[in-house]
Order: structure tokens, then sequence, then C-alpha cells
């Protein structure tokens, strides 16, 4: 292994030939099913470059929304070494383990009734173990201190809009540089599930919910952060075209989703009052049909305009549209369901490459794509090379 790979962080594009990316998106428990595909990423990663590499040493911007926003900070916050907090193999059992303590499930022959009362007179929720849990882990750490640069999508419900927790953006809005634990607590907000969150930072007070309500897929908010600092000639990205997709490689993680299971449909919808928006067959269909079309938009976005540019193969998205029951939940923890997504996320390495139909909205294989597992050898292989040449070029 090259020392470097172990004791420094990535080095700017400006030394290379690609801006790397990854993302993770929303989706609550099923975060587990992106734990697994990132282990299996940095395994591929540690076999070129040796066991002590971690994904944040190879992505100029790691972005995650909700569940993918604690992931993003797990992997990008410091330990006392100054390397990664977590290791991506040691992200599912983080879930497994705490899953059920985050999630509490109601017991007992009235637990639907617990449930629905819960719904009505407040958050599912009290977040207190959620909330303490993640102070404990990410500690004093501020957004500044991440090992590369990261975009985490909130959304303030006081001034009705998104608020971008980027590193690119500390220079010119120093008010965001708040603690990593403050916005993975902000960014998990899901409405009906956790309470909103309130805190101040430098004076600034943030007013926050779900990530998701904003970009349940994060991609474009870091190639948009890129672009910015590219057009604000950034150095790091010396003589680079902000329209230059071509040099992007990206890999999109999403959370699965039940989209084939055909769980709602007009005629039922149509009866619906407010209870049932926002609570249905143990669901929040409001939150559901939000976070689908976001996370799609973004992904009919990319693979439009990575096809036009001919990069198509830069661009990998991994996603499982076909969970079912109790797997398609954002919030059942139980132990057969928590099982059920692991094995769900390895499955999903064992399947052909898909990318999204424009028309149907489904997910279709890629002829001679490969399976996801192959896919992921590839995109290490490349952000290996890309690593070595920025290390090569940096070196006096």
């Amino acid at each position: 292994m090259d020392a470097r790979l172990s004791s420094v962080q990535i080095q700017p594009p400006k030394y290379g030939k690609l801006i790397t990316v990854i993302s993770i998106d929303g989706g609550g428990i099923r975060g587990i099913i992106p734990g697994v595909i990132l282990a299996a990423l940095e395994s591929e990663l540690q076999k070129l470059d040796g066991e002590d590499v971690r994904l944040a040493d190879y992505f100029d911007v790691m972005a995650g929304t909700s569940t993918g926003g604690l992931i993003t900070a797990m992997l990008s916050a410091p330990d006392e070494n100054g390397r990664p907090l977590f290791a991506a193999k040691d992200i599912v059992p983080f879930y497994v383990k705490n899953g059920p303590q985050i999630f509490p499930q109601p017991s007992g022959i009235l637990a639907w009734a617990s449930t629905i009362t819960k719904a009505l007179t407040g958050p599912r929720y009290d977040g207190k173990f959620h909330y303490k849990l993640i102070r404990d882990l990410l500690g004093n750490t501020k957004l500044h201190q991440t090992l590369t640069s990261v975009a985490i999508p909130t959304f303030d419900i006081k001034k009705l809009q998104p608020t971008i927790f980027s590193t690119y953006q500390i220079p010119r809005r120093p008010e965001i540089d708040a603690l990593l634990s403050d916005i993975c607590i902000s960014t998990s907000a899901a409405p009906t599930y956790f309470p909103s969150y309130y805190f101040k930072n430098n004076d600034e007070e943030f007013n926050l919910i779900d990530g998701g309500i904003a970009a349940n897929n994060p991609t474009l908010v870091a190639i948009r952060e890129v672009t910015k600092e590219i057009m604000k000639e950034n150095p790091d990205f010396a003589a680079m075209d902000p329209l230059d997709y071509g040099r992007y490689l990206v890999i999109s993680l999403g959370a699965g989703s039940n989209r084939h299971e055909k769980k709602y449909d007009a005629k039922t919808a149509s009866k619906w009052g407010l209870i049932s928006w926002l609570f249905e067959n143990n669901a929040s269909p409001i939150l559901d049909f939000y976070g689908e079309a976001s996370k799609d938009m973004i992904d009919y976005h990319n693979s439009v305009v990575f096809r036009a540019l001919h990069s198509e193969d830069m661009y990998l998205r991994i996603d499982d549209d076909t969970l079912t029951g109790d797997m398609a939940s954002v919030d059942i923890s139980t132990k057969e369901n928590l099982d059920n997504l692991v094995d769900k996320g390895h499955k999903l390495l064992t399947k052909t490459v898909s990318r999204i139909n424009l028309d149907t909205g489904f997910y279709e294989p890629v002829e001679n794509g490969g399976s996801n597992a192959e896919a992921l050898q590839r995109f290490a292989k490349l952000l290996s090379d890309e690593n070595k040449l920025r290390c090569s070029c940096k070196s006096p």
C-alpha cells in the first residue's frame, strides 16, 4: 500500500483527471442496504491499496440525506488518530445494534392503537435515544473537520427553504459550520417520525426537518456544490469547465423502495383524509411520495446528462425498487426485518447493473452491464488509479 493513502486527506482534483462523488439516499432503517454496498466498495479498494484505506480517501465529496447523512458523517468524521471514525464494514452492525432502540416497536394486542394515537398527537418517536447516540458518537466534531468535503441537506421550516450543510460553503457562511451531531439529527428529523430540530450556531438560528424534503437523493446537491466552486475559481479545481460532466465519477446509492408492490391507487387515496395521508399501512404515504419523486427526478436528470455526454459508464446508480412488506418501511426494526434488509443488500450486489427507464420509471438491466459487485470492482480501480495519479502529481 502507498503509505500516503493512510496518512493524508484526499488530494484536490486539480492533481488528477476526475471529480469523485458518492451520494447516499435517505430511508431510515433501510440505510442498511447502502451500508452493505459501501462495505463492498471499501473492500474492493482495500484489495487494491491495503486494509487501512477508507472511502474518505477517495471521494472529493460525500453527500447524504437523512439516514444517508448520518452514514456520511460516520465515514468522514475523524477519530482520535485523524482517520475516519467508522470503516464502511461497521455501518451495518451499527444499524443492527441500534435500530431497535432508535425505532422501538410497539407490542401487545393494542399496538396498532398506540401507533395511531401517537401519529395523531405527535411524532412516533421522541428521538431521545437517537439524539444521545449521535451526540456520543460525533462529540464536538464540526463540519469543517470532516476528512473530505461533505454535503448534507436539511429543510428550514421557518425560512421555508433548504439548508445545505456543505464544507465548501463554510468560508462564505461560517454559521453553517455546526456540530456534525446537530446536522445529522436535523437531516433525519422526518415529519411524523421524529420531532423537528432547533439549534443555534454562531448566532444563527436553525429550525430544521428531514433533508428528504429538499433532496432525498442528494447526488445533484453534491454536483452543484462542486460546480459552484469551479465557477468561483476555487484553486482546488484549477482550469476546469463547470459544465464538463464528463470529468465526474459518481456513485449514487439508494435505500430501496416498494415501487413494484402497487401499494396505493387513486381510487383508494381519493377517500383518504388527513390521517390516512399521514398514516396508512404502517407508513406515511405523503412522505413516501415526496421521497420517491425527489430521488427519481435526480436519477432521471443524471441518467440523461451522463448519456448525452457519452459518459454513462462513469455514473453508477445502485438501488432496489422491489422491496415488499416490512422491508419497505423506514422504521420497522424487528430482528427479522433487519436480517431481511441485510440479505437484500447482499442480493443487490449480485443483480445486474440497472438504469432507470425514463418512460416506465422502473429500473431495467443494462445490456452487458455485469453485476453491481463487478461494477464496484471497476469503479474501485478507477478510484484507486485516480488517487495514485493525484499523489504522484502532488509529490515534489
